[in-house]
């Protein structure tokens, strides 16, 4: 139900989303920088909550090909507005949940995990799907520990979700965030707050990659 609810939740928020601005276009481009960093032009990428497309259409010339999906029908076809895009195998699907089967060598996951309440659960899973030596790149809100503005923010989410006008929202602080990354058995390789409150992080799957 809960799934059905977020879905209906964002395609409501589709068209109004794909005409924000971003909030912290510095923060954005250093980050979209730094995951550009991890990237091969034979990586095989799956972006989780790609929203309407934006990052993919601009990391996806960069590897071998790219996968956008979203829980919102309507952000999908936000995104397949923006196809093609010259030099890139990209696509964009409508998904609940993390594929099958793979292969991938570097998942994305955006503005994502404090959305949902199994979050566990889902790096679990995005740790079986990566091989050895494959990324796991993501950035999150952690609303504990951020101040007086970000728990007043908290507080008042029931009440917006109450009326339709909030998603689901799990509140946890980067440092529960990071414990939750290792326990899926990643490695934090880098990770950093350069747009408060999201937690950027770069995870690593240990061990060494095929043909490496």
């Amino acid at each position: 139900m809960m799934m059905t609810n977020s879905a209906s939740f964002w395609d409501r928020e589709a068209e109004k989303y794909a005409a924000s601005a971003i909030g912290n276009p510095a923060a954005y481009e250093y980050t979209l920088g730094r995951t550009r960093s991890y990237l091969r032009p034979t990586d095989n990428v799956l972006e989780i909550a790609c929203g309407t497309g934006s990052t993919a259409v601009l990391l996806a010339p960069a590897v071998a090909s790219y996968l956008g999906t979203d829980i919102s029908p309507e952000m999908i076809r936000i995104a397949r507005g923006k196809l093609p895009v010259s030099g890139a195998d990209l696509r964009f699907d409508v998904a609940g949940d993390l594929p099958e089967t793979g292969p991938f060598d570097v998942i994305l996951a955006h503005s994502f995990f404090h959305l949902v309440p199994d979050m566990e659960r889902r790096m679990a899973r995005i740790f079986d799907l990566l091989p050895p030596g494959g990324y796991f790149i993501s950035k999150t809100a952690t609303l504990k520990g951020r101040g007086l503005k970000w728990s007043l923010i908290g507080a008042v989410i029931p009440l917006a979700q109450m009326l339709g006008k909030a998603p689901y929202l799990r509140k946890f602080s980067a440092t529960e965030l990071e414990t939750a990354v290792r326990n899926a058995g990643f490695e934090i390789v880098e990770s950093g707050d350069f747009a408060v409150p999201a937690r950027y992080i770069v995870a690593r799957k240990p061990g060494v990659a095929s043909g490496a």
